[in-house]
């Protein structure tokens, strides 16, 4: 198991990719601050069942990333239970869809602040944790718009893009601690976030641009943040894996 007593910290697991990371890494021996906007009955049952599987221990820990004070509450629970954290998946994201000139400042707010600044905040708690302990890994799921530019995406693209940035910057900054941090940039993948934001003809579209001609799933991502999170990839940190079947 490539991930035996591994501590994580995970964001944005009730669904998708998240949810796929959450079943990988415990599959691998890590056990998990599952960190979600809300608790509901089937998020508690899945927990449950994939701590009998594996026989990890599952933490979940609600809040909005939206709110700051909510934010930082969590990250207490997280910083109060004084054990080691690993590894850091900043997965949580939202995505909006509207021309650049139909796109509101305001909305492009929202989304940094959910994508980003929020994130940034958990990160910079988290790398306290690592720098003592002189050594930690960190994965950013970006996205293909943020290299690509997708249109219609304005708010979503720019907030992945500054995830990428902040990545490369991280990288140079804690690989004195032992700390690696690396990006993953999906494509098209087969999650709820897909079928509600991409109507059928930017579908087929882009499909048509995809060298393998699918979308991926959300396993094939997870499998790619397992290897970052793992002792697959010591020498690597600052970089961004497209994981998007050949765009």
């Amino acid at each position: 198991m490539l991930l035996k007593n591994k501590t994580v910290v995970l964001t944005g697991c009730n669904r998708g990719i998240g949810k796929a990371i959450l079943g990988v890494f415990a599959k691998n021996g890590a056990s998990i601050w599952a960190c979600v906007r809300q608790l509901d009955d089937d998020f508690i049952d899945f927990t449950k069942g994939v701590e009998d599987d594996h026989e990890v221990n599952i933490t979940p820990v609600p809040f909005d990333l939206a709110d700051e004070g909510q934010v930082k509450e969590g990250i207490n629970t997280i910083r109060s239970a004084k054990q080691p954290v690993d590894i850091l998946v900043n997965n949580a994201g939202v995505i909006f869809t509207a021309l650049f000139q139909m796109t509101s400042v305001a909305k492009m707010k929202e989304v940094f602040e959910i994508n980003y600044f929020s994130q940034m905040l958990l990160t910079q708690s988290i790398t306290k944790i690592m720098t003592r302990q002189k050594c930690g890994r960190i994965v950013n799921i970006s996205s293909s718009a943020a290299i690509e530019g997708n249109e219609g995406r304005t708010a979503y693209a720019s907030s992945k893009a500054a995830m990428i940035a902040s990545t490369k910057v991280m990288a140079k900054e804690l690989a004195i601690y032992n700390i690696s941090v690396n990006a993953i940039a999906p494509g098209l993948t087969e999650t709820d976030m897909m079928q509600g934001s991409t109507p059928k003809e930017a579908l087929e579209y882009t499909l048509q641009r995809i060298s393998m001609k699918r979308v991926g799933k959300p396993e094939e991502i997870a499998n790619v943040a397992l290897f970052l999170s793992s002792e697959l990839s010591t020498y690597m940190t600052g970089q961004v894996l497209r994981v998007d079947g050949g765009m």
